[in-house]
């Protein structure tokens, strides 16, 4: 089933007031903090939408504590939007645990710059990617989406930060939303 975009935001404003893991940050000051991070890049829409909502994952998760498995968040999301939004969002959220993964082999000393939370994850999301599987992980359509994405999601972690809110970017939601075929009927 489908969420609607009152889903959504319903979902990040009560469940995203918890604490983004091991992070400093609630999950909804994490994603405005991305989304923002997205915007002030100059990304397209459908990306700073991505960013909002790339860990919306944790918040349809089971509540309990995933600190010692990976609780799937980067797919979890991903069957609940598929009906609302576009490919351009979905695939960087599905592929933005996969671009941490290329970025820690691609990228030397990438792994130390991440917040020993991110680090704690990616050990339980399987590691740096072989050369081999960084390869064909940047060869995907949305891969360097994705890594944009990552990046912001690794500066999108500071108490306190000044963001716009939530319905700010919830507008960008709506605007990107797939219109329902019985709905263009009418």
């Amino acid at each position: 089933m489908a969420l609607s975009l009152e889903d959504v935001a319903h979902l990040l404003a009560t469940r995203g007031v918890n604490q983004y893991g091991r992070e400093a940050v609630s999950q909804l000051e994490h994603a405005l903090q991305c989304a923002q991070w997205a915007e002030k890049s100059g990304e397209t829409p459908a990306t700073v939408v991505a960013a909002l909502l790339h860990d919306l994952g944790h918040l349809l998760a089971p509540v309990g504590d995933t600190a010692e498995q990976d609780d799937l968040h980067q797919y979890m999301a991903i069957p609940f939007l598929r009906g609302l939004l576009p490919d351009a969002v979905l695939e960087p959220i599905r592929l933005h645990v996969d671009a941490k993964r290329y970025l820690c082999t691609m990228e030397p000393g990438y792994w130390e710059t991440l917040s020993p939370a991110s680090q704690h994850s990616l050990v339980l999301q399987g590691g740096a990617f072989t050369p081999q599987e960084a390869m064909q992980f940047a060869a995907q359509p949305f891969a360097q989406e994705a890594i944009r994405l990552r990046r912001y999601d690794d500066h999108a972690k500071v108490p306190g930060l000044v963001t716009q809110p939530l319905c700010y970017y919830m507008a960008w939601v709506e605007r990107l939303a797939l219109v329902p075929e019985a709905a263009l009927a009418h």
